[in-house]
């Protein structure tokens, strides 16, 4: 039925993460109302999730303005009643120029599904491009209802530990 145990649900949460490419990432418009965008991410130690947006892209000119987000990682092609998410909670911000270079080493590591490895030099100056960070201040899982442990009969959220 699903992962059993705390750890159980930690490495559900960490299968979630690595085997998706795409995180919506939340951010709040100046009237407070919520704005989703997809994003291409990588990620560091499940606590790092960076991505390459233009600084004059909506989310990002949110995430400059307010930079308390909240991401959901999940399969969209999960069957009905089977489906995973991973749910932060972070402080996302534009990276710095002077943190560019150790930044972008750690942020394209490990760069899946066709995405490319940028430079420092491509994010900075007159480029069109920057990278950014949410940092997570909480990670939670999506428990269904009928879980046989952790349900109660109502979906819910559940922290765990990454």
């Amino acid at each position: 039925m699903g992962p059993a145990s705390e750890d159980d649900l930690a490495e559900m949460a960490r299968r979630v993460v690595d085997t998706n490419h795409y995180m919506t990432l939340g951010t709040s418009d100046p009237d407070g109302r919520p704005r989703v965008s997809p994003v291409y991410f990588t990620q560091v130690g499940y606590r790092a999730f960076y991505w390459v947006s233009s600084p004059t892209a909506h989310h990002s000119v949110n995430v400059a303005a307010r930079p308390a987000v909240a991401v959901v990682i999940y399969d969209s092609t999960a069957a009905v009643g089977e489906g995973r998410a991973v749910y932060l909670e972070a402080d996302a911000a534009q990276v710095p120029d002077a943190e560019l270079p150790a930044r972008c080493a750690e942020a394209f590591a490990r760069v899946r599904m066709g995405g490319r490895a940028f430079t420092a030099e491509e994010l900075s100056g007159d480029a069109p491009w920057r990278l950014y960070v949410a940092r997570t201040t909480r990670h939670e899982v999506h428990i269904p209802g009928r879980h046989p442990i952790y349900g109660t009969g109502t979906d819910r959220r559940l922290a765990v530990a990454l």
